[in-house]
């Protein structure tokens, strides 16, 4: 049996953004990321009070996972831009715990690439899970992330460290792990001189294969 959904983790720069939309159509999956998540929730008009308590969250992520399911395969990738609720004030810290429910109920229902969240551990329990993470160096990173902003590689190279503390301090808080590594995912992809296609072809060759 293949694995039933992919979780990407990505790093700033490191061109996951074009990846997990390649994975997804090819698997025939649906594509999840934060924005995807935060715009639905607006659209189907989540009150962010409602995600406050545990009971809430865990309803509204089964009925959001299955609007989205509902929708077809591919209709979430429509969605790109960051929605209101994921800045909601006091209720911030909510509303990602309601995001890390809909990680959670993705993972149950299966057919679904997420890029988001550190998903891959939240779902590190599950054995059909590929847990993937795409990177490059540094300096690959920021020369990128230049280019797309128009800004300097030293400029580049600042947001890149802003990025990695914060991945950093959200796997700290949320996760309780003090040092992201190699060996909490199944595969690591470099992306220096692989291209967005050739990553993406590795993972679909990867999830169809039977997991060990």
């Amino acid at each position: 049996m293949a694995y039933r959904s992919v979780c990407i983790s990505p790093t700033d720069g490191s061109g996951s953004e074009f990846v997990g939309p390649m994975v997804a159509e090819a698997l025939g999956f649906q594509l999840l990321n934060a924005q995807i998540v935060t715009r639905a929730a607006a659209e189907a008009g989540v009150d962010p009070a409602a995600v406050m308590d545990a009971e809430g969250r865990q309803s509204l992520a089964v009925r959001l996972i299955g609007r989205l399911t509902d929708a077809g395969p591919f209709a979430a990738a429509g969605f790109t831009d960051a929605a209101a609720v994921e800045d909601a004030g006091p209720d911030r810290e909510a509303l990602r715990d309601f995001i890390r429910a809909v990680i959670w109920e993705a993972g149950e229902r299966g057919g679904a690439v997420i890029v988001t969240h550190a998903a891959s551990y939240a779902l590190a329990s599950r054995s059909d899970v590929l847990r993937v993470l795409i990177s490059a160096s540094p300096e690959t990173r920021a020369r990128r992330i230049a280019e797309a902003k128009g800004c300097s590689e030293s400029e580049g190279a600042k947001a890149v460290a802003r990025g990695d503390a914060g991945r950093a301090d959200y796997l700290r808080r949320f996760y309780d792990i003090d040092s992201e590594l190699p060996a909490h995912y199944d595969i690591v992809i470099d992306t220096d001189r692989l291209d967005p296609a050739a990553a993406a072809e590795l993972i679909v060759s990867a999830a169809t294969s039977q997991p060990g």
